[in-house]
């Protein structure tokens, strides 16, 4: 804890940066009435404070969300970090996705209330400073990329032996498929030149979810689906990614998914099923990218936010 100055002269409170969390739904957002006794206080803003000596952006918007509105780690999915960098001190805005109804509420002093807001009122409450600056392009950020792994398709690109023991291949996969759900990925190692529009879906590029670093996303944390058929539907699956167990097709259960997600990356190398999840919207690229993006994941020191 303590007070800071940026390069501009200003004082902010942390001295490592602080974080907060913005928990969202396409509907509404949850905000806290900060106490008036607090810096700027009687203002609406987001959970949060002061991030400690080698905390990640994430764990402290986490941690405060904990402390201030009851919000368990448990209970939300991160989907990406806007940083707000001043020169010399940053707050860094954690965006996040409620698991199922979530129902905070204010645990400590510095809080008047803590609730749900409707998107289309937040504009109206008096904003924290911090707050109102960031709030347009906040409330215009896309939801959490979404990536379908043919997991047959890709572990099968790899010449190393796989068929011998299918189920062990694709619970190795199912593994690094989790660190890099946890792990996430920079903006600029999203595939953008995936974007495009399958025959038949009326959907224009302008239209499709943009995860460049001109988005303001300093990180992201995409929810990933993975489709087993055959021997592989006994994996054994943990919360973090989606197992999708295939009675019959296993190309039949990715496109059923994609009707569910279509601004989605499937992960294919199979000629018939890039055309059919095309037609429904869905972006493709092939297992080379994902090869790489696990290994990035997996790599000592990837960053964590």
């Amino acid at each position: 804890d303590g007070w800071v100055r940026c390069a501009s002269g200003h004082r902010h409170w942390g001295r490592y940066g602080a974080a907060g969390l913005l928990i969202r739904t396409p509907e509404a957002v949850v905000l806290q009435h900060r106490a008036p006794w607090s810096h700027h206080g009687d203002t609406w803003g987001l959970p949060g404070g002061a991030r400690d000596s080698g905390e990640s952006a994430l764990a402290a918007a986490l941690r405060e969300a904990a402390e201030e509105a009851g919000v368990q780690p448990g209970e939300v999915l991160p989907a990406g970090i806007v940083v707000d960098d001043h020169g010399g001190w940053s707050y860094a805005t954690v965006l996040a996705e409620p698991v199922g109804a979530l129902q905070p509420v204010a645990t400590n002093a510095e809080s008047v209330q803590i609730r749900w807001v409707p998107i289309d009122d937040v504009a109206r409450l008096p904003l924290h400073p911090g707050f109102a600056a960031g709030w347009p392009a906040l409330r215009l950020l896309p939801p959490a990329p979404v990536v379908i792994v043919d997991a047959a398709n890709v572990v099968g690109s790899r010449p190393d032996g796989w068929w011998h023991n299918r189920l062990a291949a694709a619970q190795r996969l199912h593994d690094q498929l989790a660190d890099f759900a946890r792990s996430g990925l920079a903006p600029e190692s999203w595939p953008q030149s995936s974007w495009g529009v399958g025959p038949g879906s009326g959907r224009g590029p302008e239209s499709w979810p943009q995860f460049s670093p001109g988005s303001g996303l300093s990180w992201l944390y995409p929810r990933v689906a993975m489709i087993v058929e055959g021997q592989a539907r006994t994996v054994t699956a943990d919360s973090t990614v989606r197992v999708v167990r295939a009675d019959g097709s296993g190309d039949d259960a990715i496109v059923d998914v994609v009707r569910e997600q279509p601004h989605s990356v499937v992960v294919t190398a199979d000629r018939e099923l890039r055309q059919r999840v095309g037609a429904l919207g869905a972006a493709v690229v092939g297992p080379r990218w994902l090869w790489a993006a696990l290994g990035s994941a997996a790599a000592p020191g990837a960053w964590r936010g």
